[in-house]
């Protein structure tokens, strides 16, 4: 068996014929030919979708009309192209501010938190941005101090105020109104928070008046505290009047002379500005105390059993009168506002201690402490601002209907989270 093997794998084969060689091509020829005759008869063409550059339109005489629009460019509304156009120009006998409750013309500010830009945007209005106002009398204004408001003003805002409303309007047409701006029977209003009558509200306002005579606004939070200058600002710079107040709720009357296409150009502000740096409320050592007299009174303010507790979002209106109750009884007075922010503490203290008066003690563990002073004198019962004010004629019957008796209990009940002291 091995020898087989052997002889078999030793074995050579004999070497190609030129005849043989034709044989092999001539085969080769006959079997490409018969397949190529296959593929003409077998074989099929692609569909068009298949194609690398199909036709998007087979049917040339129909036009697609679904095809979409290219988008522009964003363009952020605070661009610095403008186009051209000329800065836009108030006539308003005023100064803009951000807010004009918040914020009082007499006290200065001892820094600014960013840089002079306008929060009108750039190149947008005719007045240069102090920091802290935009005044309306020089425009060439370069600085905090120097921007005092011209004593003309006032008496031009009078003018015009007075032009604008007209006669006075009787006992009926104010009742009419007030029914119409009830809860029950329009659901317009504008909220007034914590950041007071701002300058965009003002546009607000009149953009309400195209449509009703009177608009309610509803005032929240901080603001509430002084309800009387909230009134003040709002008849002095939207140029109405306040034909009704139950609590925090108001209806702001647009005039028998105003002209909704004659409305004054209110600039918008596109942000809003950081508000400057102003004096400390809470000196180190309290006037007259020595620094132990001072840690004292902290430590044993805030022992004392809160007088109430501030809800967010309610209505302060009483919160005055209540703290100059009760400093009859005790000198120090502590108020609860666990929940509300910082900054509205800050507030909330300020106008106490200009309306009450009395002296700051502290803020810790957002508690409100105050000290009525050692030279404390009560305040006549007249100088309080009534939660109900009688409107041009003391007889009239302006709250004995139903309807405003229930609006005014349901804006009592937003006021503080506790009415009662604790």
């Amino acid at each position: 068996m091995f020898v087989f093997i052997s002889r078999t794998s030793r074995r050579r084969w004999p070497p190609l014929s030129l005849s043989s060689v034709r044989q092999h091509l001539l085969y080769s020829s006959a079997t490409t030919t018969s397949s190529s005759n296959l593929y003409d008869k077998y074989s099929f063409k692609p569909p068009i979708s298949l194609h690398k550059s199909p036709n998007p339109n087979p049917n040339p005489d129909k036009t697609s009309t679904t095809t979409k629009k290219a988008k522009p460019p964003y363009q952020p509304p605070s661009s610095l192209d403008r186009g051209g156009a000329k800065p836009t120009r108030s006539d308003l006998p005023f100064d803009f501010r951000f807010s004009y409750t918040e914020s009082d013309p007499a006290v200065r500010p001892i820094g600014l938190r960013e840089p002079k830009y306008s929060p009108f945007g750039p190149d947008r209005l005719d007045r240069v941005w102090t920091g802290v106002c935009a005044p309306a009398v020089d425009p060439r204004v370069g600085s905090v101090e120097d921007g005092k408001e011209d004593p003309k003003l006032e008496e031009k805002r009078a003018k015009m105020r007075e032009r604008i409303l007209g006669e006075p309007l009787t006992s009926a047409e104010r009742k009419a109104l007030v029914d119409r701006c009830q809860r029950n029977r329009t659901k317009r209003q504008i909220n007034l928070g914590r950041d007071g009558l701002t300058h965009n509200m003002l546009n607000d306002i009149h953009n309400h008046w195209k449509h009703s005579e009177a608009v309610r606004i509803k005032c929240m939070g901080v603001p509430t505290v002084d309800m009387k200058r909230v009134c003040t600002q709002l008849e002095d710079k939207t140029f109405g009047k306040i034909i009704n107040r139950q609590g925090g709720v108001l209806v702001l009357y647009r005039g028998r002379n105003y002209n909704p296409k004659k409305r004054p150009a209110i600039p918008l502000m596109l942000w809003k500005p950081h508000d400057p740096v102003y004096p400390r409320l809470i000196k180190t050592t309290i006037v007259g105390l020595s620094i132990e007299e001072t840690k004292e009174m902290r430590k044993k303010g805030l022992a004392v059993p809160p007088l109430t507790k501030l809800a967010k979002n309610g209505y302060y209106g009483s919160l005055v009168p209540m703290v100059r109750d009760a400093f009859l009884a005790s000198e120090l007075v502590r108020i609860d506002c666990q929940g509300l922010e910082k900054s509205d503490l800050k507030k909330v203290g300020c106008k106490l201690r200009d309306l009450v008066p009395c002296v700051l003690v502290t803020f810790d563990k957002e508690q409100i402490v105050v000290w009525r002073g050692n030279d404390y004198k009560p305040i006549e019962a007249d100088r309080f601002f009534m939660d109900r004010d009688p409107f041009d004629n003391p007889d009239n019957d302006l709250f004995s209907g139903p309807e405003e008796q229930n609006s005014d209990d349901e804006s009592n009940q937003h006021g503080f989270h506790s009415g009662t002291s604790r």
